[in-house]
């Protein structure tokens, strides 16, 4: 159920701002777009453009390309760079078969453009698709914002973790890059460093901030928040591909993990990379009940659990290789290990 400010927004007229230096131009467009019932704005220039953006949070711009001083195509930029207005729609105004310009506001981060003089059908078709998609954007982006804040505060109910997932997001981009996986991916493997636990806002603080050792009985209620996770990001398409990072960051390679005891290749291969930079933050961070163990330190236990059958060895191999190009800026590494064990 949308909330009260989500159906306010939606029942608003859509306010579109008119930028153009033209006031003949300007003043067939405002008549336009008020035929069709929008609430329209105007400026006469790049500078009052981004003032009038500023003060009215307009839904779209319709900004002509050649204009003195601040050209449209600066103001686009402007724009798209800022974290308020970069989901704002920009269709440029352009003159008949301008490739030129086109191509520039391509550059710029336009989203459509419109040829003077303007075919009314055809302003009003982009207009009013543009401006759905922005709403659309808009909810997607609250959305977002909304899971990352509660992942925030659940990370909050244990003071003892400090910057944990600040860390795992850092880790993950650099191990990502290292690995040579896609952009899409290392995106992923930087979400799932905030919300791989966002599934312990369901376990009680009597059980998650327990000192002491679990019963079977509360462990079995821990192992649950991997799957409220799941349902908590599952309605969002943008979590798609941080969905097994949440549901398999506890699996191991030996098939005893949870929630679903995957085997081996089983184990999306996004869920073996983060679990294994969320344990090496783990052990070379202080907790209240052990000190922060060394880089080396840390991947011989890495090894240690590999050997027993719980990593993948291959992957441990990478990230050893990773953390010592990493350390060997400080050469707080030898330049090898031993070879990780194989499981027996």
């Amino acid at each position: 159920m949308r909330s009260a400010l989500v159906n306010r927004l939606y029942t608003e007229r859509p306010r579109v701002l008119v930028v153009d230096d033209n006031p003949s131009s300007r003043l067939t467009a405002v008549a336009l777009l008020s035929v069709e019932g929008y609430d329209v704005l105007e400026a006469d220039s790049g500078p009052a453009a981004l003032d009038s953006m500023v003060a009215t949070n307009p839904d779209l711009i319709l900004l002509d390309v050649m204009m003195p001083g601040m050209d449209g195509f600066e103001v686009c930029r402007r724009l798209k760079q800022d974290e308020q207005t970069r989901l704002t729609p920009v269709v440029f105004v352009t003159a008949l078969d301008d490739r030129r310009a086109r191509l520039k506001g391509i550059e710029a981060g336009g989203d459509d453009f419109l040829t003077k003089p303007f075919d009314q059908l055809e302003l009003s078709a982009r207009v009013k698709s543009l401006i759905r998609q922005k709403r659309l954007n808009e909810d997607l982006d609250h959305a977002e914002k909304v899971l990352f804040s509660i992942a925030q505060t659940v990370e909050s109910r244990d003071p003892n973790t400090g910057d944990h997932c600040e860390r795992l997001v850092a880790h993950g981009q650099a191990f990502g890059e290292f690995l040579g996986l896609s952009r899409i991916e290392i995106r992923d493997l930087m979400w799932g460093g905030y919300l791989h636990d966002i599934g312990k806002v369901g376990i009680p603080d009597a059980i998650l901030l327990k000192p002491g050792k679990l019963t079977p009985e509360e462990w079995e209620i821990m192992q649950q928040h991997v799957l409220i996770g799941v349902k908590i990001c599952q309605p969002l398409r943008t979590m798609r591909g941080v969905l097994p990072i949440i549901r398999h960051h506890h699996e191991r390679w030996d098939g005893t993990g949870y929630p679903d005891g995957l085997l081996g290749e089983q184990i999306p291969l996004l869920a073996q990379i983060f679990q294994i930079i969320d344990i090496y933050d783990a052990l070379t961070s202080e907790r209240p009940y052990k000190k922060a163990f060394t880089p080396i330190d840390a991947l011989i236990i890495l090894k240690e659990e590999t050997a027993t059958g719980w990593r993948n060895p291959e992957l441990i191999q990478q990230f050893e290789e990773f953390i010592r190009s990493v350390q060997t800026e400080t050469a707080a590494l030898p330049l090898a290990l031993a070879p990780v064990p194989q499981p027996a």
